[in-house]
Formats: structure tokens, sequence, C-alpha cells
């Protein structure tokens, strides 16, 4: 059995000059498609910035482990499972 995954949608909109939507007709552009494209590439360029911005906050905290100890930890908690 095959199951398809949906995902509930909602419409997005905006306006745009009359000159650009005749130039899409013209070069048969598809907004839905091309709009999509460019929220999702956005949403991506902001996670990865806010993952960024974490790193940089987190950054001296984590500079006072010493891989010795990260590496140790593990070893420990391996070794008692």
């Amino acid at each position: 059995m095959v199951r398809k995954l949906t995902t509930e949608c909602v419409t997005v909109s905006t306006k745009i000059p009359k000159p650009l939507k005749e130039k899409m007709v013209k070069l048969k552009i598809k907004p839905s498609k091309l709009l999509r494209k460019a929220i999702e590439d956005e949403i991506k360029r902001k996670e990865i910035e806010e993952l960024e911005d974490e790193i940089t906050r987190l950054k001296p905290v984590l500079d006072k482990i010493s891989i010795e100890h990260v590496v140790s930890s593990i070893r420990e908690d391996r070794d008692s499972r």
C-alpha cells in the first residue's frame, strides 16, 4: 500500500505591476512555482542565519570544553551500555 503524504496548503497573494504580469504571461512563467521556490529559499536562508547566530552565542561556552573531555564522556557512555 502506497501512502501519499499531503500538506495542507494556504493561499498567499501579492500585487505586481501590470507590465510585469504581461511579461510573465508572454514568457510562460508560472508565478506559483516561482514564488513557492523563492519563499522556500528565503526560509532556508533565515534558518541558516538563526543557526549561525546560535553557534556564535554558544561558541564561548563550547570553547571551554576540551575535546578530550568529550571523547572520554562518549566512551564512558558507550561502555555503560
